[in-house]
């Protein structure tokens, strides 16, 4: 469907939306068009800019086939930003097209890196801003023999590779790793599986109902098993938000997730955001990164179009790159090498109520180093000749022949 507008004499913009509301991950997926909408409502409602955006919506329902002939969809509208994707399969399927139209695609999640295209604005965080941070702060308070389960595709593949990289540096090993395909909720045997081998924690890089069916069967776990209670055997996530604790419940609690933002977190930003969100969506409403990156997408397109004149990509990516934008999660840059926004991470405790506490935020904000060339990982040895990072990205590329073939 496209979204009405405001009537209005202003230039009409159109940019698409790709999210799928529908399908195995559709909390995270409603919660960015969510985002989205407010901060097209909020540019079309404000005189200030010599434009409307009028979107253009597509919801591809988690079919991965769907999302380039949606995206080419969306593009032949003259849609020369998209706004969109949540997998990284979904994300890759979509660059081919984007860049033979010439156009821009807007990404807002947390990513496993090991990728740039002049045609992507990055703006979630990349490795070094989530899992390097997360288990920075994990293995000297739990251990080093961690159980890696995941989604079976990049996401789950490669943050579990950079896992074992990271523990590895450590000087040991994972007890055990295990998928699951995305949206499945058989868990018993992943269960079963920690259950028995008793790791240190666990890093679970699932989405969607798997992530909710693991988590509720790991809190059943623990309730009859001390030895799985969150305190001594944790869970840990880059990806589990507000969007996903609303659809687990008081099962979650006691989850470790890093991101960042959080609907906690304390920034005069946030304050304001929150004011204005609430007044839209009502006072009980959480707000989660999947909201609040894409709504922060969507504020930095219209910026840069005023700023620019146009809104031919070129001229915005030019923009977006030369200046800083304020959101709900604080000043935002993005690096005109790697298109990669610099961020500042947070760790957050999930509580029974499903809201998430801060307990952490990392001292600065982080620049952005998606191929971990520049990344010192947890217990990395410091000097000049360490071939680690080498290591590392040679790894990746391995790894991607792998799946490619």
């Amino acid at each position: 469907m496209d979204e009405p507008i405001l009537a209005s004499s202003r230039e009409i913009i159109p940019v698409g939306l790709l999210y799928s509301s529908r399908g195995p991950y559709a909390a995270i997926g409603r919660a960015a068009i969510d985002g989205a909408l407010m901060a097209l409502a909020e540019v079309n409602e404000d005189d200030g800019f010599p434009f409307t955006l009028k979107a253009a919506i597509r919801d591809p329902e988690g079919v991965s086939e769907r999302y380039p002939t949606q995206a080419e969809d969306l593009a032949r509208l003259g849609c020369r930003h998209l706004i969109g994707t949540i997998t990284s399969s979904s994300r890759k399927d979509v660059i081919p097209v984007v860049e033979r139209a010439g156009a821009l695609l807007w990404y807002a999640f947390p990513y496993e890196g090991y990728e740039t295209s002049d045609h992507v604005v990055y703006l979630g965080a990349c490795p070094n801003q989530h899992i390097v941070p997360l288990l920075d702060h994990a293995l000297p308070r739990f251990g080093d023999r961690p159980f890696l389960v995941g989604s079976n595709y990049i996401w789950g593949w490669e943050i579990n590779r950079i896992a074992r990289e990271i523990v590895a540096a450590h000087g040991a090993e994972p007890v055990g790793e295990r998928y699951l395909a995305v949206g499945s909720t058989d868990v018993d045997h992943l269960i079963a599986a920690v259950r028995e081998k008793r790791p240190d924690f666990v890093l679970s890089n699932l989405i969607g109902p798997s992530s909710y069916a693991f988590v509720k069967a790991y809190a059943a776990l623990g309730a009859e098993d001390p030895a799985f209670a969150p305190s001594v055997r944790p869970i840990l996530s880059c990806n589990l938000t507000e969007a996903d604790t609303d659809e687990i419940g008081a099962p979650g609690a006691g989850l470790l997730s890093t991101a960042i933002y959080f609907d906690s977190l304390d920034l005069t930003e946030n304050e304001a955001f929150q004011a204005r969100a609430r007044a839209r969506f009502g006072e009980g409403r959480r707000f989660s990164s999947c909201f609040v990156s894409v709504y922060a997408a969507i504020r930095m397109l219209a910026e840069a179009i005023r700023d620019a004149g146009t809104d031919d990509p070129a001229a915005i990516k030019a923009v977006a790159t030369g200046r800083a934008f304020s959101t709900p999660f604080g000043r935002l840059a993005i690096d005109a090498k790697t298109s990669h926004a610099a961020h500042r991470p947070h760790l957050g405790r999930v509580r029974a109520d499903g809201s998430i506490e801060i307990i952490e935020s990392g001292a600065a904000v982080i620049p952005a180093d998606p191929y971990l060339v520049r990344t010192r990982l947890p217990a990395d040895p410091v000097h000049p000749a360490d071939p680690a990072p080498v290591r590392r990205e040679a790894n990746a590329a391995a790894a991607r022949l792998r799946v490619i073939t």
